[in-house]
């Protein structure tokens, strides 16, 4: 890395042992860690001293340190330098725009990390057999998943060092949450084979058991003389008036189990849909908000721009606004307003050019 012979730009969240070094001069110590290779094997990786330093260096850093001051080195670290092909010559169904059904995925789109190649993976091959059978491809919103952040990321942005999938680059992480990827993405994967019906009316049972219960919720009124007991019993105070139980759930003390004490549903939830009902209940505020912020998005998504626009004849658009949409080429207006170097104002002159066009799509 230091000598010259790889000149790449190396992964920002997993340096090597001497670009630590050199990034952090003011730092005494860097942290090493022991992680076992597997259950079946003596052998240990030392993470945190990855490296491509010469094999002596190597042998003398591991020695120094005292409890593996007799070590032996299985395999000497060593650095790899990939090429990758400019990922604004994607689609965002991971298409190439040059070669028409080849499909990339991994880190020859400029990507590091496991998760990311196997995201892109999935979503590739998804899209090589929607293609073959004539089939829209499967693209995913960024309100809608990670994959959705990382692939649209990629195919708007300039990309100048390997691209790893941070949390800080969703805007919507409330709506990208753990609890709630079955109810996100399972009617996608129905739609392209790859979820059963079973599972998919599993889900959208799960889905309409939730909104009924808080809709009853809503229509549900505490009662004192009845909830009282209760909730002194729980060591919660009394209530003087009556309350609507799901504005009552959402009091940061209050469980939906608590709640379902006090007026039980006609049928018990399971664990996962009284889950949903708690989250949705408490987080209500914050979850619209962010829904009305994906919906005036949306309509910029749903825009899409024709494929043969001429961006460099475009008047009234600054040229590094022309230049950078002639070179992605995005999908549609929302994916135009994301690349660095187009402004507002460029949009706006985009706008107006496509209703010049006639409302003519791509």
């Amino acid at each position: 890395m230091y000598n010259g012979t790889i000149q790449a730009v190396g992964p920002r969240y997993c340096p090597s042992i001497e670009d630590k070094i050199m990034r952090f001069p003011d730092k005494e110590a860097h942290g090493m860690f022991l992680e076992p290779e597997g259950w079946y094997t003596g052998e240990v990786y030392l993470q945190g001293c990855n490296t491509s330093l010469p094999e002596d260096v190597q042998w003398e850093i591991v020695r120094s340190i005292p409890a593996l001051r007799h070590a032996e080195l299985m395999r000497i670290g060593y650095a790899v330098e990939y090429d990758y092909v400019p990922p604004a010559q994607l689609k965002p169904s991971l298409e190439t725009k040059l070669v028409e059904g080849l499909f990339h995925a991994g880190q020859i789109n400029g990507t590091t990390g496991y998760e990311e190649a196997a995201a892109q993976g999935l979503i590739a091959g998804i899209n090589a057999a929607l293609y073959v059978q004539g089939q829209a491809p499967l693209i995913l919103g960024r309100d809608e998943a990670y994959i959705g952040v990382l692939i649209d990321d990629l195919v708007t942005s300039e990309i100048t060092e390997p691209y790893r999938q941070m949390t800080g680059r969703a805007e919507f992480r409330l709506l990208l949450r753990q609890d709630n990827a079955d109810l996100r993405l399972t009617h996608h994967g129905y739609r392209v084979g790859l979820v059963s019906r079973e599972r998919y009316e599993a889900v959208e049972q799960k889905r309409n058991r939730v909104a009924e219960e808080l809709a009853r919720l809503e229509r549900t009124f505490l009662r004192p003389s009845a909830a009282n007991p209760v909730l002194t019993a729980h060591g919660l105070s009394p209530i003087d008036d009556g309350v609507q139980a799901l504005q009552f759930l959402r009091r940061p003390e209050v469980t939906y189990k608590l709640i379902a004490r006090l007026t039980p549903p006609p049928r018990p939830l399971t664990a996962d849909e009284a889950e949903q009902v708690q989250i949705q209940a408490k987080y209500a505020g914050y979850i619209e908000k962010q829904l009305a912020e994906v919906e005036r998005m949306r309509r910029l998504e749903d825009r899409l721009i024709p494929e043969d626009v001429d961006y460099m004849t475009l008047h009234g658009m600054r040229r590094e606004a022309r230049e950078k949409l002639a070179r992605f080429r995005p999908r549609t207006v929302g994916q135009a307003a994301r690349i660095y170097g187009v402004n507002p104002a460029d949009i706006s002159v985009l706008l107006v050019h496509l209703e010049r066009m006639g409302g003519r799509t791509g």
